[in-house]
């Protein structure tokens, strides 16, 4: 029987290897060093590693063993007392362009579940959080008044089909509703229909219930019906008014999840997932850039200014009246021609990339839609080739993810801020980030898994990293680091 402390290799033959037999302690820090071509690698990675790899694989199932690459069984006659293993690639992860170091790594996958959780929609409008609301948070404010204070349930009335309000109101009578509210006083929907001067649609509220407020099972019953008649009847609202101690007051909830007349998706999972049709913006596809005109290509030298010919493209004799025209009209919006590109405010900058239409000022943007209405020419067709490179996406700004996703905030950042922040930064806002009791009951284990990964990304030495940096940009030890963190972040014990 063999020893479960250590590792048995008898009559290893793959490749320098020369029917060699080893015994290798387990939970050790073992160094495998010797001549170039003595077998190292042979045996690390062809014997250990592809032996431990290939037992781990063979005991799943036949289905799951379809989806995992097999590895070939290493020449030897046999080897004892191998964990499963895991190796670290000495190459750059992937040439793929979606790859990040948070793919990479898995904390964007762990981010994405955390937005889709506990996330709140902003309304970029107001800035309110935007929310849905249920029967129980109707239940719930009536229990914050005095037991007896009367109550009214309702809902406006929608005029389908092309009806007017007369047409409606019949209608709402003959499916049982008998009262309608015009402000703040009740009437018969009989006495209404004989008036001969109506009063607008908008100004009348259907009356779906009156009650009054009391804890008790059978008017918590009666008020939920109530209110998911009126969600219905009120195409997603519902109106509640209460008669209290100071005063009438009316509250407006909504069944429908929006906020300044905007309706908003609710978030899931693959909303923040720019490698789906889903999450992904639609300018870009979530590769974060497009092919456009490159702000470097055309002001390569950003310390000169508009009068001295920072816009390459409007140089020379025929070009250069655009700028001339620029110069003369600059005026008009108090643009200063003196001062040096990288000291002009984001709205300068804005004026000489947009121009200003209302003040007869076009910009650089506007040159290059010249340029495009006249491909004909050959010498415009060359000049757009020139200034044209990959550039941020105009639509999510290179966040990769469409405009929806980066509404929805934690501790007043979106995923795509987040990611933004090298690793230390990052770390830093969780650490300090506080969340209400339900909350952190729901994100307790997304955070600790995202705390882990960061930490060991800080202790290998990439703390200076940002998430959404590419894969493809990473040096190879960089790679090798970041396949370590991700193997350390897995919390796999008694492995290989």
């Amino acid at each position: 029987m063999s020893n479960s402390k250590q590792i048995e290799i008898i009559g290893a033959r793959v490749n320098n290897l020369k029917n060699i037999d080893v015994t290798i302690p387990r939970n050790s820090f073992i160094v495998i060093t010797g001549l170039s071509g003595s077998g190292k690698s042979s045996l690390a990675f062809d014997t250990l590693y592809a032996e431990g790899q290939r037992r781990y694989v063979e005991s799943l199932s036949a289905y799951a063993r379809q989806f995992l690459g097999r590895m070939n069984k290493p020449e030897c006659d046999q080897i004892r007392g191998i964990p499963p293993a895991i190796a670290i690639e000495q190459k750059t992860t992937t040439r793929n362009p979606r790859s990040t170091v948070g793919t990479s790594t898995e904390i964007y996958e762990y981010l994405r579940l955390l937005y889709a959780r506990i996330g709140r929609t902003l309304s970029p409008v107001s800035g309110e959080e935007v929310k849905r609301h249920y029967v129980q948070d109707v239940v719930e404010k009536m229990k914050e008044y005095r037991p007896g204070t009367r109550m009214a349930v309702l809902s406006s009335i929608q005029l389908r089909n092309g009806r007017n309000l007369q047409e409606q109101l019949d209608i709402l009578m003959k499916e049982g509703f008998s009262r309608v509210d015009v402000g703040e006083q009740f009437y018969r929907i009989d006495e209404l229909l004989e008036q001969k001067q109506q009063p607008p649609a908008e100004e009348v509220l259907l009356v779906i219930d009156r009650l009054s407020c009391s804890s008790d099972k059978a008017t918590v019953n009666r008020l939920s019906d109530s209110v998911e008649t009126a969600f219905l009847e009120g195409d997603g609202e519902c109106i509640v008014r209460f008669w209290g101690e100071e005063g009438i007051e009316s509250f407006t909830f909504s069944n429908r999840f929006e906020a300044d007349g905007i309706t908003f998706e609710e978030p899931t999972e693959m909303m923040f997932n720019f490698n789906s049709p889903v999450g992904a913006c639609p300018k870009c596809e979530g590769f974060g850039k497009v092919m456009g005109i490159d702000e470097n290509l055309v002001i390569p030298d950003k310390s000169l200014s508009l009068q001295e010919e920072c816009v390459q493209c409007w140089r020379g004799e025929k070009m250069s009246e655009w700028r001339r025209e620029f110069v003369h009209n600059a005026y008009k919006v108090d643009f200063p021609i003196h001062r040096a590109y990288y000291d002009l405010t984001e709205e300068e900058k804005g004026l000489l990339w947009n121009g200003c239409h209302d003040q007869e000022l076009y910009g650089i943007n506007d040159f290059f839609a010249m340029l495009e209405k006249n491909l004909y020419k050959i010498q415009y067709r060359v000049m757009l080739a020139r200034y044209r490179g990959k550039t941020d996406c105009p639509l999510c700004k290179g966040a990769r993810l469409k405009p929806e996703a980066l509404y929805v905030k934690i501790g007043g950042k979106s995923v795509s801020d987040l990611v933004l922040m090298p690793v230390t930064e990052l770390k830093d806002f969780f650490d300090k980030l506080t969340l209400n009791e339900t909350d952190a009951t729901v994100a307790e284990r997304l955070l600790t898994e995202i705390h882990n990964r960061l930490q060991f990304l800080i202790n290998v030495g990439l703390g200076y990293l940002t998430l959404n940096r590419l894969s493809n940009t990473l040096s190879g030890g960089e790679s090798q680091r970041i396949n370590l963190a991700s193997s350390l972040g897995s919390s796999l014990v008694g492995s290989l």
